[in-house]
């Protein structure tokens, strides 16, 4: 089996779970923050929302700037934040699916401009980043909607909310 179909089969698994975290975030509270510092609840959302879809066109490549593959405005109303994470767990599942075993293995350059944030195999970048990036925000979000006050659903298991 290719190394990536696992990646993908992760990746799409935990994007259900996502997808349940994602649908809680009421519409009216995008704006709220828990601290003057932290992000809005809908740009966090959108954030983990636009991952799939924005890592896949990166990693598509052998190296990608995050200045210029950019994520797009953020939509107005949750319905419309999972829709585009549906889609973009589908554009990264074709986007992400031809990558042979050798391709994960060669070096990737993940930039910012002129400075470099990581120079690795492209396996690396997609389990840090596509991934793990992905569940640490999704964690973050879940703390926003216990914080909001929003039944928190299950992610590994029962939540106080979900038994």
């Amino acid at each position: 089996m290719p190394i990536i179909d696992t990646i993908v089969a992760e990746m799409l698994r935990e994007g259900e779970t996502t997808k349940k975290v994602l649908a809680r975030v009421p519409t009216d509270r995008m704006d709220w923050k828990p601290h003057p510092r932290a992000r809005s609840a809908g740009d966090l959302a959108w954030h983990i929302a636009a991952l799939p879809g924005r890592i896949a066109a990166m990693a598509t490549a052998d190296e990608a700037d995050v200045m210029v593959v950019r994520q797009p405005p953020r939509p107005d109303t949750t319905e419309s934040i999972v829709q585009a994470f549906t889609e973009g767990l589908e554009t990264a599942r074709s986007a992400l699916s031809p990558l042979t075993d050798e391709d994960l293995r060669r070096k990737f350059l993940f930039r910012r401009g002129d400075v470099t944030m990581a120079h690795l195999p492209k396996i690396a970048f997609l389990r840090g980043v596509l991934l793990n990036h992905s569940y640490h925000h999704r964690g973050q979000l879940s703390v926003y909607l216990r914080l909001l006050d929003v039944p928190v659903p299950s992610i590994y298991g029962p939540t106080a909310d979900e038994s």
